[in-house]
C-alpha cells in the first residue's frame, strides 16, 4: 500500500447520443480507463435504453470488471460510469457505483465524486421517512433524495436535492431520456463538458474526453447544473453564487498531467511548482530526480530554475496497483521497494535532490531516502512541491487522522530528521498559489485548516421539514 499518499476520490463519466441507434457503452468503458487513476476499488456502468436503465458493476479495475461478455450485456445511447476509491463507506460491492433507483415515475442512476458533510443527517431523515438503504455510500443518499422529489419534475428534483446536500460533489445523473451533470457551489471537485459527433460527454477530467476522441468544450461551473437531452444542453445555476474553492490537490497529485481543470494545464502547473520550489529552497546538488509520477514534472521545473541536471533516478513498477495491501508496518515499508526502485548508476556518488508531491505519514519518504543512500547517494535533499499537510480533508480525499499526519505535530526540522534527509523544504502556500496562476480560489484546508464550508463537526442538525 502506498501509505504516504493521499487517496484520490472517484471518477465519473457520461455520454449522451442524439442517435438512438448508437451504443455509447464502449465510449464510457474507454473513458473510465482514462480515469482509472482516480479510483481502483470498483467500477460500474449504467445505460438507458427503451425506457429502462440497466447497470453492471463490480470490485476491481475497469478491465477486470468489464470483460467482453459483460460489456455485450449493455447497450444504449445514454450511459454513465464510475470508478471508485472509498472515502465514505467501506470497500464493498454494495458501495460500488452507479446507483440505480426504480420507482413508479421512472428510473434514474447516479455516479458521484466527492463527499457530503451532512450525509449522516440526511440519511437519518430519509430513513425516518421510510426510505431504505443498501449501502453506506453518500451517493445513495443523493439518489434517494432525487427519487423522493422526482414527482416535481427532473429540474426541480435536482435543484431541491442539490440545495439540501452540503459538501463536495461532481455528479452525473442518468434518466431514461437525459444525461445530467452538476458541480458543487464551490467547485471543489472537477467536472467538464465535451462534444462528440451527435452527442455530448461529461467527465471528471478532460483527458478522458480526449481519450474517446471527443472535443473539450468547457468546465462545468461551480453551482451549475446541465441537462443534456434531445433539445441540446440546458444550463442553469442553483442558489447564490459562492466563492470558488477548487481542491488544490487536483493539480498537485490527483489529476492526470494531460488534463486541464478550470483553465489550468495540470502539467504546466506542476512544472511551475517545481520552478518556484527551486527559487524558494535551492541547494547545491549534482542531480534532481522526481518521485513518479506527479513528482517528475516538478523535478523538471526545479532543475530548470536551479541549473541542476534532471535525471530519471527512480523507476516505478507499472504492475503494482495503488490497491497493493500490506497489513503490517514493516511490510508496508518494504512494499515501497516493490513499487519504486532506484537506478544506482544514476545516483551513486552524487548529491541528490528528490522531489515529491507531498508527505503524509512519512513512510514512503523515509524509505526512499534509505534506498537512495543504499544506492550510493552522497547527500539526499528532500523537496516537496506542496505545503505541509497538517489537517484532514472532509471533501472527498481519504486523509489519515490528524495525529497520523507527520506535518501536524512536527516542524520541518523534526520531519527532516524523521525521514533521514540531509535537508527538507516544502513549497510555500504563496508559491503554490503562484504555480496555479492565482486564478480563482482554491481549497487549501489540508494545509491551512481553513475550509470553504463548515466541516461535519460544525454543521447543525437539519430539520425534518427541510425534506
Amino acid at each position: 500500500m502506498e501509505t504516504d499518499k493521499l487517496r484520490e476520490e472517484c471518477g465519473v463519466f457520461g455520454v449522451y447520443s442524439s442517435d438512438p441507434e448508437i451504443n455509447v457503452v464502449p465510449l464510457v468503458y474507454y473513458g473510465l480507463f482514462s480515469l482509472q487513476h482516480r479510483g481502483q476499488e470498483s467500477a460500474g456502468i449504467a445505460v438507458a435504453r427503451d425506457g429502462t436503465i440497466e447497470a453492471r458493476k463490480g470490485m476491481g479495475l475497469v478491465g477486470d470488471v468489464f470483460d467482453p461478455a459483460t460489456l455485450a450485456q449493455l447497450s444504449g445511447p445514454i450511459a454513465i460510469g464510475h470508478v471508485r476509491y472509498s472515502t465514505a463507506g467501506s470497500s464493498t460491492i454494495e458501495n460500488a457505483q452507479p446507483f440505480v433507483s426504480r420507482f413508479k415515475l421512472g428510473s434514474i442512476a447516479v455516479a458521484h465524486n466527492g463527499n457530503l458533510t451532512n450525509a449522516d443527517v440526511v440519511r437519518e431523515l430519509l430513513e425516518d421517512a421510510g426510505v431504505g438503504f443498501v449501502s453506506s455510500s453518500d451517493s445513495e443518499v443523493i439518489i434517494n433524495l432525487i427519487a423522493k422529489n422526482y414527482k416535481k419534475g427532473l429540474e426541480k428534483a435536482l435543484t431541491d436535492t442539490i440545495q439540501f446536500i452540503k459538501g463536495s460533489y461532481a455528479l452525473v445523473v442518468l434518466t431514461e431520456k437525459a444525461l445530467v451533470g452538476a458541480r458543487d457551489p464551490h467547485g471543489i471537485r472537477p467536472l467538464c463538458l465535451g462534444k462528440i459527433e451527435k452527442g455530448w460527454i461529461l467527465a471528471s477530467e478532460s483527458c478522458a474526453i480526449d481519450a474517446v476522441g471527443g472535443e473539450f468544450v468547457r468546465d462545468i461551473e461551480p453551482g451549475e447544473i446541465v441537462i443534456i437531452d434531445e433539445h441540446g444542453v440546458l444550463s442553469f445555476r442553483y442558489g447564490e453564487k459562492t466563492a470558488r474553492a477548487v481542491c488544490a490537490f487536483e493539480f498537485i497529485y490527483f489529476a492526470r498531467p494531460d488534463s486541464r481543470i478550470d483553465g489550468i494545464d495540470v502539467y504546466q502547473s506542476r512544472i511551475r511548482a517545481g520552478e518556484i520550489l527551486g527559487r524558494e529552497s535551492a541547494v547545491v546538488a549534482d542531480l534532481v530526480i522526481g518521485v513518479p509520477d506527479s513528482g517528475i514534472p516538478a523535478a523538471i521545473g526545479y532543475g530548470r530554475a536551479t541549473g541542476t541536471p534532471f535525471g530519471l533516478g527512480i523507476v516505478k513498477s507499472k504492475y503494482v496497483g495503488r490497491t497493493f495491501i500490506a497489513p503490517r508496518q514493516d511490510e508496508r515499508e518494504r512494499a515501497v521497494s516493490v513499487k519504486l526502485n532506484v537506478i544506482k548508476s544514476e545516483v551513486a556518488g552524487k548529491r541528490v535532490v528528490i522531489i515529491d508531491d507531498s508527505i503524509v505519514r512519512g513512510t514512503t519518504s523515509r524509505r526512499l531516502v534509505n534506498l537512495l543512500r543504499r544506492a550510493g547517494a552522497k547527500e539526499v535533499h528532500f523537496r516537496v512541491c506542496s505545503p505541509p499537510v497538517r489537517f484532514p480533508c472532509y471533501f472527498g480525499i481519504d486523509t489519515p487522522h490528524r495525529k497520523e499526519l507527520i506535518g501536524s505535530a512536527n516542524n520541518i526540522k523534526a520531519i527532516c530528521e524523521a525521514i533521514g534527509a540531509d535537508s527538507l523544504a516544502f513549497l510555500s502556500t504563496e508559491g503554490l498559489l503562484e504555480a496555479l496562476n492565482h486564478q480563482g480560489g482554491y481549497c487549501l484546508g489540508c494545509f491551512t485548516g481553513e475550509y470553504p464550508l463548515p466541516t461535519p463537526g460544525e454543521l447543525g442538525l437539519a430539520k425534518q421539514d427541510d425534506l
